[in-house]
C-alpha cells in the first residue's frame, strides 16, 4: 500500500513542479517583454537536475526501503504540508515577477508584500523544508540527507547570485540589506 502512496505523492509533487514551470514560463515571457535581465543562467540546469533526481531518488529509495512507512511519518508530512501555503503566498505576492529563473526588470521596485515583508527568500525556505521532509515521510533518509546537502550548496550560490542581480538593477533594497 505505501508504494502506491509513494508513487502517487511523487507524481503529485512532480505535477506541482510542472504546473509551476508553466506559470514561470508565462511570467518569463512577460518579464522579458518588459526588458528583464537574466542572471545565473549557468546554474539553472543544476537546479533542474537536483529537483528531478531528488524526486527520482525519493521514489527509488522509498521502494527499496520496503512497503512500510516509518512510524514517525506524520512529523515530516506535517512540516511538508505546513510550508505549502507559504509557497503559494510567495508566488502570489510576486505575481508576474515570480520565476524559476533569476529575471529582474531594471528599475522595478522590489516586492515587499506577503512573506517578503518578513524575510527575503521565503520560497527557498519552503524548498529546503520540502527537500528534507518529502523523502523522510517514506523513510528515505539517505535521499533526505544527500539532497538537503546538495540543495543547501546550490541555494548558497543561487541566493548570492539573486542578491547581486537585485542590487544591480532594482531601485531600492530591502531594509537591513
Amino acid at each position: 500500500m505505501s508504494v502506491v502512496v509513494l508513487v502517487f505523492v511523487v507524481i503529485l509533487v512532480a505535477l506541482q513542479r510542472l504546473l509551476e514551470l508553466r506559470v514561470s514560463r508565462r511570467n518569463e515571457r512577460v518579464l522579458r517583454a518588459k526588458g528583464a535581465v537574466e542572471r545565473g543562467a549557468g546554474h539553472y540546469p543544476a537546479m533542474v537536475a537536483i529537483h528531478v533526481f531528488w524526486l527520482v531518488s525519493t521514489l527509488v529509495e522509498g521502494v527499496l526501503r520496503g512497503p512500510e512507512i516509518p512510524s514517525w511519518w506524520l512529523v515530516p508530512l506535517a512540516l511538508f504540508l505546513l510550508v505549502q501555503p507559504v509557497r503559494y503566498w510567495a508566488i502570489l505576492s510576486l505575481g508576474e515577477n515570480w520565476n524559476v529563473r533569476i529575471l529582474v526588470v531594471p528599475g522595478r521596485k522590489l516586492v515587499r508584500r506577503g512573506p517578503y515583508r518578513y524575510f527575503p527568500h521565503p520560497n527557498y525556505v519552503v524548498i529546503a523544508v520540502e527537500v528534507l521532509t518529502l523523502p523522510l515521510i517514506f523513510g528515505a533518509w539517505t535521499t533526505a540527507l544527500v539532497f538537503t546537502t546538495l540543495n543547501a550548496a546550490f541555494l548558497t550560490v543561487r541566493i548570492r547570485e539573486e542578491e547581486r542581480a537585485l542590487q544591480k538593477v532594482a531601485i531600492s533594497r530591502r531594509p537591513g540589506s
